[in-house]
């Protein structure tokens, strides 16, 4: 098993005066954040863990400039609308925190598909805060970077480490629940897990997750209870990895992630995510339980479905998945190590 790096406290590459180039990846939630107690901070309602990937990097560069407006690239192409708004807006809080003023030339390029569910939002922002930081001159540990990346998207402070690792909600408002929530790695070095991504639409959803949490949140009478419940499942899970427990993992992650997106079943108006090919998928990923696999499914707030196996079974869990037919392709993932400042030459 290979050990790869959990914290970007001390990355191998140092950024030039004004320009840094960062690298992030996404990670996936087995106990899952939805819903904030504070918008303004990204303060979560509950406390989440996941596993960092090893695929769908994002590799962002920022340049600060002479220019009078932020310029931001995205996959090629201007960065248009909210998604451009999202990072001016997370540029202003880094210059702010900065004590500085310069613009910057943003370029930022996603290996994978883009606002699908595939934690998209959790890998840029991760390479944003690591990237901008650096090019501002805040000499940040990995505590301070994954609060500086939960403002962009909370999921992006899991994205800071690599392995699994747990996001702690923290304790009350304002400054003080700031300074509370961020994420640390949490071990589980002995696990050597895979994580087949069934993808069944690549296509960016119809409905965020942000707008999804903000109406679930509001208006599902499932809501509060499955965020209670959420916190069991997270005191559990931290005890499965803890003790190497696959399977237990496994079974956690499952209840916790249909859980969620039951309450959003149950908002007013409801939000389905889960298509067809969803449910086929899933039905496959049990098919496999009774056959003796050991596989487990999770969803993010999209219709790609997750499925969670030991590295040796990855190959039978992507075939069965494969035979399902042409509308799913499959990518098998590993652990993936934290963000990490890097070279043009690397990129």
């Amino acid at each position: 098993m290979t050990t790869l790096p959990a914290s970007p406290a001390a990355p191998a590459v140092a950024a030039r005066e004004g320009e840094a180039v960062a690298v992030a990846h996404p990670n996936i939630a087995l106990v899952k954040y939805w819903g904030k107690r504070d918008e303004a901070l990204f303060l979560p309602v509950t406390g989440s863990l996941s596993m960092t990937l090893d695929i769908f990097p994002t590799t962002t560069s920022v340049r600060l400039t002479d220019a009078g407006a932020d310029a931001v690239e995205f996959n090629g192409a201007p960065a248009t609308g909210a998604a451009g708004a999202k990072i001016e807006k997370f540029l202003e809080l880094v210059r702010a925190k900065a004590g500085r003023t310069e613009r910057a030339a943003v370029v930022t390029h996603n290996a994978g598909p883009t606002g699908a569910g595939l934690a998209s939002s959790a890998s840029g922002f991760a390479a944003l805060a690591t990237a901008a930081a650096a090019a501002y001159g805040l000499d940040y540990d990995g505590r301070a970077l994954s609060r500086l990346a939960r403002r962009g998207s909370g999921s992006a402070s899991r994205s800071i480490f690599g392995g699994f690792v747990v996001w702690h909600a923290g304790e009350g408002e304002g400054e003080a629940g700031d300074l509370s929530s961020f994420a640390e790695p949490i071990g589980g070095d002995e696990l050597d897990p895979a994580l087949v991504v069934a993808v069944v639409a690549a296509g960016a959803k119809a409905v965020s997750s942000r707008d999804a949490m903000r109406q679930t949140t509001a208006t599902s009478p499932l809501y509060r209870p499955w965020a209670e419940s959420s916190v069991t499942d997270l005191a559990e899970m931290r005890a499965a990895v803890a003790r190497g427990d696959l399977p237990a993992i496994g079974e956690i992650a499952e209840r916790n992630a249909l859980g969620m997106h039951a309450t959003m079943l149950a908002a007013r108006p409801g939000i389905r995510y889960m298509s067809p090919h969803s449910l086929s998928v899933l039905d496959a990923v049990l098919a496999l339980r009774t056959d003796g696999v050991a596989a487990y499914a999770t969803m993010d707030a999209g219709p790609n479905v997750k499925i969670l196996c030991a590295r040796a079974d990855a190959p039978r869990v992507a075939a069965a998945v494969d035979a399902l037919g042409d509308f799913v392709t499959t990518r098998t993932a590993h652990i993936g190590p934290g963000a990490y400042l890097t070279t043009d030459a690397e990129r």
